[in-house]
């Protein structure tokens, strides 16, 4: 299931994000998590996206198995509906940062904001992050578009180059979004192409088409207020583990 955690970390960062503006308040939705790879079974999620909180619902042999991320807390929750039990685990999180620094989402890592520029037609901040990886300090460059945090471009240690240029605006699934593509160019010559489609209102990528035909995508989305309910565990279940 790790695409699936890899899209329901993806609105956990909407939830961080939107809540760094003063003006900008989390939009709250449902929606169908859908993960489809070639020659292999759709793997299905549900979401539930609140102000604090996001929610997932899956199948895991026979089981329904749920979690509740707290991503501003840096806690989570895992419940087994059918054994009435839940875990509870803490993750490393970072306090909102009002710069929207890269470093919100990156461990180890030192981020450097070097100004503002104007690329490919948008209006970006340049940063400079420095990481530790394996005791290695490795530096990469990206430039920020201010209105969506995308990055439009980057540069990376080993000499590659990834540009992301919006082709048109698109429905998808119901939904108004931009198709914006992304190429990353190796230093051997080698392009790699991807997709994904940006939610014009919930201000995330709602679809992404990767090389080899992997696609993650949310579906039925519902704009609507989430019960409180649906973010805490039933007073009947008993906690394992430490």
């Amino acid at each position: 299931m790790a695409g699936l955690r890899k899209l329901i970390l993806l609105v956990c960062a909407l939830i961080i994000t939107s809540n760094s503006y003063a003006e900008s308040k989390t939009i709250e939705f449902s929606a169908d998590a859908i993960i489809s790879m070639p020659q292999h079974q759709d793997k299905k999620a549900k979401l539930f996206v609140s102000a604090k909180a996001v929610r997932s619902e899956n199948e895991a042999n026979g089981q329904r198995i749920v979690e509740i991320v707290y991503p501003k807390e840096g806690r989570a929750i895992l419940i087994n509906d059918s054994l009435k039990s839940y875990r509870e685990r803490t993750f490393e999180h970072k306090e909102e940062n009002k710069n929207n620094s890269p470093c919100d989402q990156i461990k180890n890592a030192v981020c450097e904001k070097l100004g503002t520029e104007q690329v490919a037609g948008y209006e970006t901040e340049k940063w400079q992050v420095i990481s530790d990886k394996a005791g290695k300090k490795l530096r990469t460059l990206h430039w920020i578009d201010i209105k969506r945090r995308l990055a439009i471009r980057e540069f990376f240690p080993d000499g590659s180059l990834a540009e992301l240029k919006m082709i048109r605006k698109e429905k998808v699934n119901g939904r108004s979004t931009e198709k914006w593509q992304r190429s990353l160019s190796m230093p051997d010559g080698k392009i790699t192409e991807s997709y994904q489609w940006y939610d014009t209102e919930l201000k995330i990528a709602i679809k992404e088409e990767l090389a080899g035909g992997y696609v993650r995508e949310l579906k039925n989305i519902k704009i609507v207020k989430q019960a409180d309910d649906l973010f805490t565990v039933p007073t009947d279940y008993k906690k394992i583990g430490e």
